[in-house]
């Protein structure tokens, strides 16, 4: 238990508590954040007793924000009651111009704007699934997203627009272009934002309900082609309702902490992509359920999120590793105020301990924080931040009662504290499955528990370690590289005789994908060429940074398998090579 001590905190002192009392306090009977027992889907949850049914529910309550401030982006600058307005008007559109019914597909591909965030309002809304396509995705891979999914109408950004001419034209996916160009006419089967958002239009009334779905997200496997993670209403809400019991735990905790952060109102600040389940729902939906600005970045870089930081007195930076690191090492990171900054830290990937010392160190109120989300639990999991992550660099945190974890050997059996094994999560807030996936869902999901495919442990106080990975992917700021994807490419190439694809530690990105390959008899293959010949069909974060040419076959172990972590540990130390 931890030693006692007090701290003014909004009215009045408030005694620090254990991790164990913090949790029984928020969670008690009549409290916000009071637990309770259900069955979902047959599998008893423990879920939290309040908060909104649907995201419709949510999103109604932006109105009576009236003009507070919601989102910045650039210059732009959008009240609550404002977005609530064009969300009201693009739900009218999308029922009544385009046909959209309850359980239809609406695939969104954009750039983070404003649009982003009203057409995934607008479409969750009345019913409508929400498919979030990743806006890196070549051509060939949007049209794959939009044809798994069956989606029904595209709302995209200029870039993306043309990337999908073709998709939706074989598909019959009407569009809605957002920030087209004003001197020229749309291209053929594309409708105007501002033409189809008419000021004054009433959202449909559409009964949506907890269980209905809500979400489909993209996420790479390892078997090549990304699966779409499908999620309920109910789903996503459990996951900011966790966010946000999270918060109140450590605040009762570490009183001495909140006091600082209490002292400013929260700003987040969105430099990663809304596509990603991190922005999606940690960050947005945290902002929209808060009633908290959020100022939009665009494009990532570290010399403008500091001059946004200090503009907007942002409080919450909520990225990848990479994205702190960068931050810290923006040559004129002095030259700017960011004192106001009181949370630095994400997730979607693992932080050397070097850069939790760091951020603690180079920030007058921002303390480090991390988390261990994914695609599959709405990106909540266990979290670690302030004194605790910098006494645990090496852990991911704590979860809470709504999301139990255990290590499990191969058979399945929970292990003792301190054993490695498999780390399973269990919670209302776990996907339902992957889209038209039955066989991937049901190797995922296992009696209500998601088989994450990390290798980690518990320790005795509950902090969680995750420390190898058993999924054949590459974990790259934050992006999920299928490594049989980019095999698949490589194979393409007619010069090609045997490959794998494994990742590589690198110091900003967490890792980086590497392929060690062995061409065919009497040829020679140039990294460059390889690169280029991958490029032209996956998107850029998938191609390799690291080519190693070999004058062998890879080795592999008597089954036949490639033996990929003799390659990792073979090739860590050379750069592009050839025999």
């Amino acid at each position: 238990m931890s030693s006692r001590s007090t701290s003014a905190i909004d009215d009045g002192p408030v005694e620090a508590m254990s991790w164990d009392e913090a949790i029984a306090r928020v969670t008690a009977p009549g409290e916000r954040f009071e637990t309770t027992e259900v069955v979902i889907d047959g599998v008893n949850q423990t879920v939290f007793a309040g908060g909104p049914p649907t995201l419709r529910h949510l999103f109604a309550s932006w109105p009576t924000r009236g003009d507070a401030l919601f989102l910045v982006y650039e210059d732009e600058r959008r009240s609550f009651s404002e977005v609530a307005d064009e969300v009201a008007a693009l739900g009218a559109a999308l029922v009544g111009r385009y046909g959209v019914a309850q359980g239809d597909r609406v695939a969104i591909a954009m750039r983070n704007l404003p649009e982003w965030v009203i057409a995934f309002a607008a479409i969750t809304s009345v019913g409508a699934v929400s498919v979030s396509l990743n806006g890196w995705w070549t051509a060939d891979e949007l049209a794959y997203g939009l044809d798994d999914s069956g989606a029904t109408v595209l709302v995209a950004d200029e870039d993306r627009v043309d990337r999908t001419r073709a998709a939706c034209a074989r598909l019959g996916v009407a569009t809605i272009g957002v920030r087209l160009p004003s001197d020229a006419p749309p291209p053929d089967g594309v409708d105007r934002w501002e033409d189809v958002v008419v000021a004054g239009g009433e959202l449909p009334e559409i009964e949506v309900r907890p269980g209905d779905d809500a979400t489909i997200l993209y996420t790479s496997g390892t078997t090549g082609r990304p699966k779409g993670a499908v999620s309920t209403h109910r789903a996503v809400l459990q996951a900011i309702m966790a966010f946000a019991c999270r918060s109140v735990v450590q605040r009762l905790r570490r009183p001495d902490e909140a006091a600082v952060a209490a002292a400013l109102p929260p700003v987040f600040i969105l430099v990663v992509p809304l596509f990603h389940v991190t922005g999606g729902v940690a960050v947005l939906l945290s902002c929209a359920a808060g009633g908290y600005p959020l100022v939009m970045m665009g494009k990532w870089s570290p010399e403008r999120a500091l001059e946004l930081i200090e503009r907007e007195r942002v409080t919450n930076f909520v990225g990848v590793p990479t994205q702190s690191w960068d931050l810290m090492e923006c040559p004129r990171f002095a030259e700017f105020d960011t004192s106001s900054l009181v949370s630095v830290g994400g997730g979607g990937a693992p932080a050397p301990p070097t850069l939790v010392a760091r951020v603690e160190a180079g920030f007058r109120r921002g303390r480090p924080s991390i988390g261990y989300g994914m695609t599959e639990t709405n990106a909540f999991g266990p979290q670690n931040s302030g004194r605790d992550y910098v006494t645990h660099p090496t852990s991911t945190g704590r979860s809470l009662p709504t999301m139990p974890v255990e290590v499990r050997d191969p058979d399945g059996t929970a292990l003792a504290a301190g054993e490695q094994g498999e780390i399973w999560m269990k919670g209302p807030h776990l996907i339902r499955g992957y889209w038209n996936r039955p066989d991937a869902t049901a190797e995922a999901i296992v009696d209500g528990w998601l088989r994450t495919g990390d290798i980690g442990r518990i320790d005795a106080e509950g902090f969680v370690y995750v420390e190898d990975r058993a999924k054949d992917l590459v974990l790259r700021a934050g992006e999920n590289v299928s490594c049989a994807e980019v095999e698949a490419a490589i194979y393409e190439h007619p010069d090609v005789y045997e490959a794998a694809v494994f990742g590589l530690p690198h110091e900003r990105l967490g890792e980086e994908v590497a392929v060690a390959v062995l061409p065919r008899a009497g040829v020679t293959i140039d990294p460059d060429g390889l690169r280029a010949h991958v490029g032209r069909t996956l998107a850029s974060f998938k191609v390799p940074s690291r080519v190693v040419i070999v004058d062998e076959p890879l080795p592999r172990n008597a089954a036949g398998k490639i033996l990929k972590r003799d390659l990792r540990e073979s090739v860590a130390g050379e750069a592009d090579s050839a025999p």
